[in-house]
């Protein structure tokens, strides 16, 4: 059900990145660690895995379509820090039989983001919150249960919430299936900031309306087939009963809510490399870039059609990015998959004022070239999250002119080439000092991800850079 988490350089930095998650993360389905927390087959020495989840689920607002989404699943698993698609903490005691943990969560309720029904306009948004939690969880054979407390941390709701969980789990060497039931009691103030109608607001077809506290419960359940070594199916459904105090309220339309999803993970395991072992080198990476011109979008970057930058309002990004190796030679292949995380600076040229920006990611390097004897080239792309202090003004003044929403919280890309400069000057001693180019890309995956705030678009900064193995 939990899993512990690691002490390796990575999982320290991605410990960072949980801090700097405050305002953004939470959790994507009631139970989600049911199903997240068992996808990983070693956790505990630093287990990694990426996937998806395609989601439905009905809208509880009057007039409202059921909601579709796509949820990334970034996933990290170490003997301490944890990172659990849009759940991130720290476990604090125990193993992974019964402990305490401590964590971030976005919560993934509010007002419809593309349609807004007739019975909601005129209502200032409600937006996803950040909840600070704890969570005691246990496990005795097929038996998992969980209580938990989350409090709202960004000043949305500032609400309150408690969970108590219990789940059966049937599994077998290429399956799970694990049934969970949920009740969780909301405050006042949570149901309020959701579904309750200031008297500001009433209209003669919506009555002012003050929520209560209650208890909502929850029927659900998970599954996991593994298809191949690596890859899994996910899915699950689940069905929510809302308290009177969320039933009465004039722009609500349903007594219950219902769900499904249906996905996949690749689960890299805990890496044919130990990130603890002295001989297992450490990558420092130095980059300096600025942002492309208006059309150039990551695409036409990676297709070698456009490589303009912009030359109206420019801003430029400086950074640190630290790797260790994770699998060398994957399936016997010239691929190997690094694990990064990092800072980068955004110069916003007094357009704003300037900030900070943390990334964590896995990167896949190919060098199976003909002439990578003579002259080690690699070819990267990296998959991951990006958190930025403040929505970058590149990403600002693109989606103002497209009227778009912004997130601090996207998804990042890290597309690169380069090659080895001791092999091009013929120092074996710089082997492993590399010169490239690459591209540093945040966006909400087209606008199909709650999790990233619905956003559709982002931003783009081409770089040059210098990496070196320590």
């Amino acid at each position: 059900m939990t899993r512990p988490c690691s002490r390796s350089p990575l999982a320290l930095a991605t410990g960072v990145l949980c801090t700097a998650l405050l305002a953004c993360m939470a959790p994507p389905a009631h139970a989600q660690d049911a199903m997240l927390g068992n996808l990983l087959e070693d956790p505990g020495s630093g287990a990694a895995g990426l996937g998806f989840l395609g989601r439905i689920e009905s809208s509880p607002y009057r007039g409202a379509d059921p909601r579709v989404d796509l949820m990334p699943l970034y996933l990290y698993e170490g003997e301490r820090f944890f990172l659990r698609s849009n759940t991130a903490g720290v476990r604090v005691t125990g193993d992974h039989a019964a402990g305490l943990e401590l964590f971030v969560e976005r919560r993934l309720e509010g007002f419809p983001e593309d349609e807004t029904p007739d019975v909601l306009e005129g209502m200032e948004t409600r937006n996803s919150e950040a909840d600070l939690g704890a969570r005691y969880y246990g496990e005795s054979g097929p038996h998992h249960w969980d209580a938990s407390v989350r409090q709202d941390i960004s000043s949305t709701s500032h609400g309150t919430e408690l969970r108590g969980s219990y789940g059966y789990l049937w599994q077998d060497d290429r399956w799970s299936v694990q049934p969970v039931l949920t009740a969780a009691w909301r405050s006042s103030k949570l149901n309020d900031y959701y579904y309750g109608v200031p008297a500001a607001d009433a209209t003669p077809d919506r009555a002012a309306y003050s929520a209560g506290s209650g208890f909502n419960l929850t029927a659900a359940l998970y599954a996991r087939y593994r298809i191949f070594q690596h890859w899994s199916l996910l899915g699950g459904v689940f069905v929510t009963g809302y308290s009177s105090e969320i039933r009465d309220s004039p722009v609500v339309d349903e007594n219950v809510q219902w769900g499904a999803m249906l996905g996949a993970a690749y689960d890299f395991g805990n890496g044919q490399v130990r990130w603890d072992d002295e001989h297992v080198p450490t990558y420092v990476k130095l980059f300096y870039g600025r942002d492309t011109g208006e059309g150039c979008h990551l695409i036409r970057i990676m297709t070698f059609k456009c490589a303009s930058f912009n030359d109206e309002d420019a801003t430029d990004i400086w950074g640190i990015h630290v790797g260790r190796p994770f699998v060398s030679r994957l399936n016997g292949w010239p691929l190997d998959l690094v694990g990064y995380a990092g800072i980068v600076r955004h110069l916003e040229k007094g357009y704003q004022r300037d900030a900070w920006q943390i990334d964590a990611y896995m990167k896949g390097y190919y060098y199976g070239f003909p002439w990578s004897h003579r002259v080690m080239t690699r070819i990267g792309f990296g998959f991951g999250l990006s958190y930025a202090e403040r929505v970058p003004y590149a990403e600002v003044v693109s989606q103002a002119r497209r009227e778009r929403n912004t997130s601090k919280l996207l998804n990042y890309l890290d597309p690169s080439i380069d090659i080895s400069l001791g092999d091009l000057f013929g120092s074996e001693r710089w082997h492993e000092l590399y010169f490239g180019f690459g591209v540093s890309h945040r966006s909400g995956i087209f606008g199909t991800a709650q999790m990233l705030g619905t956003v559709d678009g982002g931003s783009n900064y081409l770089y040059a850079y210098v990496e070196a193995a320590l």
